[in-house]
């Protein structure tokens, strides 16, 4: 009996139905990188934390660098999706360690997002080329280390229009 069932099968609706297996595999990995949402609504809808001048206190010689490329800091407004390019820097001879990074929502309260980024960050910098941002001032600190344990941190702000 179950022989005679796929005996009567067509050979195109095989076809066909591989086909569309693969076709729906192709555009589930190859979904646009403008799904990433870096912040939800729910999070830009938090209040604003009392952001504080931070002082690090680090070694004698010079600790690890952000550099923020994009959204530039003084860019204005930017619309979603957005790229968010850091780039990080060491200095004599060190170099960055990626497990080190952690990014922080300045809200009250304050959003670890690290774990959200992860995919994103190298010992180089962040690079998310099309990061969802709901519109609205959004404030973050970023901090890390270098393989020699000195220590650095940045704010950095961008607002995005409606």
């Amino acid at each position: 009996m179950q022989r005679q069932m796929w005996a009567s099968v067509r050979p195109y609706k095989w076809a066909a139905a591989i086909a569309v297996a693969i076709l729906n595999c192709f555009f589930v990995t190859a979904a646009p990188a403008s799904d990433f949402q870096l912040i939800t609504p729910s999070e830009a809808a938090l209040p604003a934390a009392q952001v504080h001048a931070i002082e690090l206190r680090g070694s004698p010689t010079r600790g690890p660098q952000v550099i923020v490329v994009r959204p530039a800091p003084d860019g204005g407004m930017v619309h979603s999706p957005l790229e968010l390019i850091l780039r990080f820097r060491a200095f004599g001879g060190a170099a960055i360690n990626p497990d080190s990074v952690v990014l922080t929502y300045l809200k009250q309260p304050q959003i670890d997002i690290t774990q959200r980024i992860t995919r994103f960050i190298t010992a180089a910098g962040i690079d998310i080329k099309q990061a969802d941002v709901p519109p609205g001032l959004h404030q973050f600190w970023i901090e890390l280390k270098d393989n020699e344990g000195r220590t650095s941190g940045t704010e950095f702000s961008f607002q995005v229009a409606k």
